[in-house]
């Protein structure tokens, strides 16, 4: 069997290379991760699901001939379901329903890359909080430093990839639920533009079109050929992201072009922003400048007052529906015992809001669509601190915290940067430039036009190979 000291020394597509030339077969590199989950997962609680046997019967039938034909997997347990397993969404409420009759579009299309899936990821309940702590979810912790968050809502995907159990592993963002992690855990996380990959069968959309599937992984070329393996329209989408030129991993190494790029040094909510996330985003601005970039101070427009309230409309609203008809299956009404404090706070605030509060948000993120359009029209990059804090101590932001004010104000000043992309649907990704003093990763965020993926991914492939960050791995046992 592969060691894992060797396992960690490729990314997805180099262990795909080892599987391809006969140096390694799927059965070992499956058993290797089995091996680096049992070993790191009692201390930082990255894996809500060992489905091992599911994978090993997997590899019985032989897998897809993809890009990543053999290479072990994680399912994020939201967002993408699992022919014959339960998805729990990081709630109680969820976790006796009966398994998926089939398999997701995104999870088939996994499965056509040929990727073995062999378990699933932590998550606070119903994808809800920027920490991966809750009554269910119980506590997962940054394999940096295990008294601090590894970010959410794809916190588990991010401690699973750091702690080199997969090198890769499903993610969804709805608000930062890709970058935040991949932030706090020292990962390459792109958002993706809205609609690029599907949502369906089961869904049309995720949170009125806020959320969007991709990965974190530690390299970029394997966020780009993942792209590539799951963009693209399917029967019955409502709508498509702009159709792709080229495919995404031509992009990687590729100049990007001497580019206009925007310092944003502060959030359009106003909250201050620890010194060391400062420290981060002016260096990766001199680094730019250095490789040719022209880079100047500007703030995107955009009242957070509104963007805010628009944002929790369309997530409230939305979380109380999927509910409400999860309830309604049981044949009940949904009560506030069925879930944590923070997702029965979003129900009660769906039950304030009038008929006209959903499309009235729908306008509102639709506008500032336009306005950051505009924005563009001069800056080709938004630059800026992916997240307001260092990774956080652990506790304050679970969804178990009965104390919602302490809650929403920890939120607040931790993460007020992504949602803005979330709400124009503008890809933006995280990028792993700077670590502090004490050895807490500190992400740095660039986002481009909508549609644009390809400018990033060159850019963080130019990133990447003027301040690479593969071999900088950190070891957790139990």
């Amino acid at each position: 069997m592969i060691g894992h000291f060797e396992y960690r020394k490729h990314d997805a597509l180099g262990l795909a290379d080892l599987v391809r030339s006969g140096q390694v077969t799927p059965e070992e590199l499956l058993e290797t991760a089995i091996v680096a989950a049992e070993a790191s997962d009692p201390a930082v609680h990255a894996l809500s699901q060992k489905l091992y046997d599911h994978g090993r019967e997997a590899l019985c039938h032989g897998t897809e001939k993809g890009a990543f034909a053999g290479v072990p997997f994680l399912l994020k347990d939201i967002g993408a379901t699992l022919k014959g397993t339960v998805t729990t969404q990081g709630s109680r409420f969820y976790a006796d329903q009966p398994p998926a009759e089939a398999d997701s579009t995104l999870t088939a299309r996994y499965k056509r890359a040929g990727l073995v899936i062999f378990g699933k990821t932590t998550t606070p309940e119903m994808a809800l909080a920027a920490s991966t702590e809750g009554g269910f979810t119980g506590t997962t912790r940054n394999p940096w430093a295990l008294d601090r968050t590894a970010g959410g809502s794809s916190g588990g995907a991010a401690a699973a990839v750091a702690a080199g159990i997969v090198p890769a592993a499903h993610a969804s963002d709805g608000g930062g639920s890709i970058r935040i992690p991949a932030s706090c855990c020292g990962l390459f996380g792109l958002k993706p533009t809205r609609a690029r990959t599907p949502a369906g069968p089961y869904a049309g959309e995720g949170w009125g079109s806020l959320s969007v599937n991709h990965v974190l992984t530690r390299s970029v070329r394997d966020s780009a050929a993942l792209l590539d393996a799951t963009q693209g329209y399917a029967p019955g989408d409502p709508y498509c992201a702009p159709a792709v030129e080229r495919p995404y991993l031509s992009e990687i190494g590729q100049p990007p072009g001497r580019l206009r790029i925007a310092l944003q040094r502060h959030p359009l909510s106003g909250v201050p922003v620890d010194p060391e996330c400062s420290r981060a985003a002016e260096a990766a601005a001199h680094l730019l400048a250095d490789l040719g970039h022209d880079v100047e101070e500007a703030q995107p427009p955009g009242d957070w007052e509104a963007l805010g309230s628009a944002l929790w409309t369309l997530v409230s609203s939305n979380v109380s529906a999927t509910l409400r008809k999860r309830a309604a299956e049981l044949g009940r009404p949904l009560s506030e015992g069925d879930v944590d404090p923070v997702t029965w706070n979003a129900v009660t605030h769906a039950a304030t809001l009038d008929v006209d509060a959903y499309p009235d948000a729908l306008s509102e993120i639709h506008m500032q669509g336009r306005r950051m359009a505009e924005f563009h029209a001069i800056h080709d990059v938004i630059l800026s601190p992916t997240l307001a804090r260092p990774p956080v101590l652990l506790g304050t932001q679970r969804t178990d915290n009965p104390d919602l004010e302490a809650y929403g104000r920890a939120l607040a000043e931790f993460s007020p940067f992504t949602q803005l992309f979330n709400i124009t649907g503008q890809p933006s990704m995280s990028v792993p430039l700077h670590w502090s003093p004490d050895n807490l990763p500190i992400g740095v965020m660039f986002s481009a036009r909508f549609g644009d993926e390809a400018l990033l991914f060159r850019l963080a492939s130019q990133l990447e190979q003027a301040k690479p960050w593969f071999d900088r791995v950190v070891t957790v046992s139990r």
